[in-house]
């Protein structure tokens, strides 16, 4: 049998309770400054990437190359991909978007990201929905959990039409490509999706190919927030 104290039942409500007020204010602060940044593009990758492997050197060239078609560029904030690419936004002079989570390791704001558009997030929840509502674009480098939980999010909302779609691009045929062969061999096999839903994202490997996905998607189409 299961027993607990009343007390501290009553005083966990209570805490939760007084915890909507803080989620509010992160959605109003978060609402309020991503508005005005304008059209951009969310890079995603692993937080661990070392500046000597070549997937910090390719997050920068798209990033860059990103930057110099007039989309700013938004990561997570803190080191490894989201680094690298906040670093070639800025050596792009372009708009350079930090969205942080607190955690007890591995995140810190990286020194790269616009002064004025470092934002802080104590409920990753919070900081996804930025994400997913002022980015144009997802772009996903190798990474781990938290790279795959971006992805899947983003690729449930356009499946369901929660939102409105946008190009999902995965980086690193190598890297992506056990995943690819699970969701093709798997997932439509066993008609968990269906072969369209192979649609909703491109597997490459340059940043020209990127660049060139993004653009060719927008040819003729508004640029405004998802919902």
């Amino acid at each position: 049998m299961i027993s607990h104290s009343a007390k501290t039942w009553n005083d966990i409500k209570s805490n939760d309770s007084w915890a909507l007020f803080k989620i509010m204010g992160e959605f109003v602060e978060g609402y309020d400054r991503m508005a005005k940044i304008g059209p951009c593009v969310s890079i995603f990758g692993s937080a661990r990437t070392r500046e000597d492997q070549s997937t910090f050197d390719l997050s920068v060239e798209i990033a860059n190359k990103l930057s110099l078609q007039g989309f700013g560029i938004i990561t997570g904030g803190g080191p490894g991909v989201m680094r690298a690419a906040n670093k070639g936004a800025q050596e792009a002079k372009g708009i350079s978007v930090g969205l942080n989570i607190k955690l007890p390791f591995e995140q810190y704001p990286n020194e790269f990201i616009d002064a004025d558009k470092s934002l802080s997030f104590d409920y990753f929840f919070v900081r996804k929905v930025m994400f997913v509502k002022y980015a144009q674009g997802f772009v996903v480098m190798p990474g781990g959990f938290g790279t795959l939980d971006e992805l899947f999010e983003a690729l449930t909302l356009i499946q369901t039409h929660k939102i409105k779609g946008f190009p999902i691009i995965l980086v690193g045929t190598k890297f992506w490509g056990g995943l690819i062969d699970w969701i093709k061999e798997t997932l439509v096999r066993e008609k968990t999706i269906s072969k369209e839903d192979l649609d909703l994202f491109k597997v490459v490997d340059t940043a020209e190919e990127v660049v060139s996905i993004v653009l060719a998607f927008y040819k003729g189409r508004d640029l405004r927030p998802n919902f």
